[in-house]
């Protein structure tokens, strides 16, 4: 997934200010086996069912921001908590 580095430079997470990178493919592969197994739940404890395209991790590595449709989803309750896939 390539992002803008221009706008990759302005966003941050909402929650803690931190930078956000681009999630690695490895990352992307693992959630959306989480997805199919109906495992995976967002920062809003809600089950997330759609797959996902790419997403930004955040600096400290603990949450990730879904991007869809090209769009990131920079809301808190839409972040995706790293730990429950370890």
């Amino acid at each position: 997934m390539n992002i803008n580095p221009d706008l990759l430079a302005i966003l941050c997470c909402p929650e803690t200010k931190q930078k956000v990178a681009v999630a690695e493919d490895a990352v992307i592969v693992t959630l959306n086996s989480w997805v199919t197994r109906g495992e995976l739940k967002n920062k809003g404890n809600r089950s997330v069912t759609e797959p996902f395209e790419a997403g930004l991790v955040r600096e400290d590595g603990a949450l990730l921001y879904p991007i869809r449709n090209n769009i990131p989803v920079m809301l808190i309750e839409e972040g995706i908590p790293l730990a429950q896939i370890q």
